[in-house]
Order: structure tokens, then sequence, then C-alpha cells
């Protein structure tokens, strides 16, 4: 339990009120928590086919993928990266969530729900590198981009 209880601490040290976060998560472990992006880390927001094959790439690497999170409703993954590493970063097809903008967060263990976590936060505050991410969406964006034309020529 120790390390969900750093992950929780951790995840609601990004809230107005830190000590009431973790009070309501501590009383009703399912529940989500919305909290504000910019403050303790930002997301990079990837469709669901993108985001898988980044987490397979990032274990490829034999790179340690700071937290992510799923939901399977909407099929967005979300790629938690440092706070303001987002300001002014654009990509095709992917959004980022910075100051200003709120996550549905849930309690850092392992649960069904609509809101999954792909990559549990450790409690350490270890986060995704968005320049390592970035290589890595053009080096898998490339590739099934030629894969895909390779194919269509196979026809």
């Amino acid at each position: 339990m120790g390390n969900t209880t750093s992950a929780m601490e951790w995840l609601a040290d990004a809230a107005w009120d830190p000590v009431a976060c973790a009070r309501q998560w501590r009383r009703h472990q399912p529940d989500v928590a919305l909290l504000p992006a910019g403050r303790r880390w930002d997301v990079v927001i990837t469709p669901e086919r993108l985001g898988f094959a980044l987490l397979r790439a990032i274990g490829a690497c034999r790179l340690r993928p700071g937290p992510v999170l799923f939901d399977t409703c909407a099929r967005l993954t979300g790629f938690f990266v440092p706070p303001g590493a987002t300001t002014g970063w654009f990509a095709s097809g992917i959004r980022c969530a910075g100051a200003g903008a709120w996550i549905a967060t849930p309690w850092p263990r392992p649960a069904p729900g609509r809101l999954r976590w792909l990559v549990l936060p450790d409690g350490t505050g270890a986060l995704n590198d968005l320049a390592t991410l970035e290589h890595l969406m053009h080096d898998t964006t490339t590739h099934d981009l030629t894969a895909t034309h390779a194919s269509e020529r196979g026809r």
C-alpha cells in the first residue's frame, strides 16, 4: 500500500487543496478527482492506437515510462509530462492539457472503470519526457505510414 499511498499523495499535491483531495481519496478510493493540469504536470493526449504504440516503443527502448492514463470510452491515452512542457507544442491529432485545463484522475491503482492507469504514478514525481515522446511519435507514425503505403502497393 505504501507505493499507492505515495502515488496518491503525489497526485493529490496537484489539487488546489491537496489535504482535502487526499482525504476524499482515502475515504472513497474508487473516486475520480478533477485535478488542474499545469501545476505538477501537463498531459499529452493521443488517440488510443498512437498511445499504445508509444508505450510499446518506450518499452522497446528500455525506457521507464511516467504515468499514462487511458480513457476506455473516448479511446484516448494521456501521457503525464513536466508542467509547461506542452506550452506552444502542437502536433496533428494530439491535444495538450496544461495550465487552465483539468484532468479527471482516478485513484492510483489498477482498477476497472472508464479511466484506467496504463502506467501508474510511482509517487516520486517521475514523468514522461516530451522530447522523447515527440521523437517516438515521429518514428511510430513514420513507420505506420510506411507500412500502410507498402501494404497498399502490394495489393
